[in-house]
């Protein structure tokens, strides 16, 4: 059973990738943040340094959208050529409306043939593994998992990973894994379960319900990086690990500071590092003052100050 950390925009990037391999012993495939096929195609220099990867990420597989089968396949080549990439992901589960309003991400489950084209496009552009990301349908009236993953095993997709929420949901409401099930029992290639698998008895209970061969966490992964060594201990040791401590918390926190500094500069890695640690003292003891205090950070030795860190 392998569990794999999922693609977030705006939260998986480069330093918490590194970070996740470092203090969870995480060797299974990484996912980029989104990709965009529209980007490659005009040449986008934001879009080309998402493709920069250090070797500490790898291996990795660059999660795609679009909506032109020619971009996605111009995409797909460009991608394959990279030296450092071992696979693509297509996204038709983002639920961001500027996505859902290009006919991107989780609209592309309202529209089969699209999606079918897409994923045709995609297969024969390139050699590598093809996975997809997807939800279980657009909304509770449009149920259509079942049919998608069908779709995409005929395209010749490798793999599929099925949240088990609607696009109408968002991240609100609870997972529906009986329709993971379902994609589980109607295709033959490996599918991974995504949705409210934040510990031990959850991750039980979406293996027990779903029969998938593997998890996918995203979330329960914000400001909380060791899940991954928690999780496989369990599976390996069927006992749970305790929580870490509190200065390995705190040290965590350096750590990924650090790795955001280097990677975006002061400016913009100490006002990305509000928000993961914002998450990383949620649930602590006195966790909203250094909240307040995190929010007015301006600088690593003030980061350094509120968690009592040496440099």
């Amino acid at each position: 059973m392998k569990i794999y950390l999922a693609p977030m925009a705006g939260v998986t990037d480069s330093a918490f990738r590194i970070l996740v391999r470092k203090v969870s012993d995480y060797s299974e495939l990484m996912f980029s943040e989104m990709v965009s096929s529209t980007g490659i195609h005009y040449k986008s220099q934001k879009t080309y340094e998402m493709l920069d990867f250090s070797d500490e990420e790898l291996p990795i597989a660059v999660q795609l959208f679009g909506s032109n089968p020619e971009f996605v396949a111009e995409a797909a080549e460009y991608i394959s050529q990279l030296d450092n990439v071992s696979a693509i992901d297509f996204n038709l589960g983002c639920p961001a409306p500027k996505i859902v309003k290009n006919g991107e991400g989780s609209a592309l489950m309202k529209n089969p043939k699209l999606t079918e084209e897409l994923l045709k496009a995609l297969r024969h552009s390139t050699n590598l593994p093809v996975s997809v990301k997807m939800r279980i349908g657009f909304d509770s009236e449009h149920i259509n998992a079942v049919e998608i993953a069908k779709i995409a095993e005929t395209a010749g997709v490798n793999s599929i990973t099925v949240h088990g929420r609607t696009r109408e949901q968002y991240y609100s409401g609870k997972a529906d894994w009986s329709e993971i099930a379902k994609v589980k029992q109607a295709v033959k290639i490996p599918v991974i379960a995504n949705g409210d698998v934040r510990d031990e008895y959850s991750l039980d209970a979406i293996i027990n319900e779903t029969g998938a061969d593997g998890v996918m966490i995203g979330r329960a992964a914000m400001g909380n990086p060791w899940i991954f060594k928690r999780l496989n201990y369990y599976l390996e040791n069927n006992k749970i690990m305790p929580n870490p401590s509190l200065e390995e918390r705190f040290d965590t926190i350096r750590q990924h500071l650090d790795l955001l500094l280097q990677f975006k500069g002061e400016y913009i890695g100490i006002r990305e590092m509000r928000k993961h640690a914002a998450w990383y003292t949620k649930g602590l003891v006195g966790g909203a003052e250094l909240r307040d205090k995190i929010n007015r950070a301006e600088s690593k030795e003030d980061f350094l100050k509120i968690f009592q860190l040496s440099s």
